[in-house]
């Protein structure tokens, strides 16, 4: 099947399909019943808008025993997603005067930490990306980033194993702006193992009806203690 802009475009352009592809930007696999819920239409009309985007290889079928759940196809579609959050929020704002400008999500939770399909993105993202940047552990070169040598001794201490990532063809590390914050904080698969690393151990926790990452006070401790950050 050939695909062209229009095509992937109007796939995402539906209200109830973009409804339910925000709701996979969690990262979690969900079923037919849970979309259908997020996007407030019947499981018959849900069913023939994931058929679409399964044909359309926007997301894909996992299947569990005698259940069917749906996730993103890739990176690439979350990170297409989250795109046009920023662009819808800037967008928005030409409309708005410079005391009405509010971006991103309203919910506070949101904002402070959440989960961008893998990664950790929100406030505290963003804090810990410029705080890598600040200990030369990333390096910036006209919008792209990259590991430094004292940033691979860092992280192999923390038990990042680099050997394991190297010949993937994902990004190890990525700026991606963030849809609150309008600054960068870390993609790829180092983006990844930081948020995985944090909620394993037990400085953080998903949020069971949201894309909420929640921070308890000894896991910002200890996130502070490991990147040098000054958070809250």
């Amino acid at each position: 099947m050939e695909f062209n802009i229009a095509q992937v475009a109007a796939l995402m352009g539906d209200s109830s399909r973009a409804l339910m592809l925000n709701a996979l930007l969690g990262g979690k696999a969900l079923t037919a019943t849970e979309l259908a819920t997020y996007a407030d239409i019947s499981a018959q009309t849900a069913s023939t808008h994931l058929n679409k985007l399964v044909e359309g290889q926007l997301i894909q079928v996992r299947k569990q025993g005698r259940h069917k759940y749906f996730q993103l196809k890739s990176y690439q579609v979350a990170e297409v997603l989250e795109g046009m959050l920023n662009l819808n929020a800037q967008l928005s704002a030409t409309q708005a005067s410079s005391q009405d400008i509010n971006t991103g999500p309203n919910d506070e939770r949101l904002r402070h930490s959440r989960i961008c399909y893998d990664h950790l993105a929100g406030e505290i993202a963003v804090k810990v990306y410029d705080a890598l940047l600040r200990k030369g552990w990333l390096a910036e070169d006209n919008l792209q980033v990259n590991l430094t040598e004292p940033g691979k001794l860092a992280f192999a201490s923390f038990g990042f194993n680099l050997a394991e990532f190297e010949s993937s063809k994902r990004p190890l590390c990525k700026p991606c702006l963030d849809w609150s914050e309008r600054r960068s904080h870390l993609a790829g698969t180092l983006g990844k193992w930081i948020l995985e690393d944090a909620l394993s151990r037990k400085w953080a926790s998903r949020d069971l009806d949201s894309r909420a990452i929640s921070f308890s006070q000894s896991g910002l401790k200890s996130l502070n203690q490991r990147y040098g950050l000054e958070i809250n």
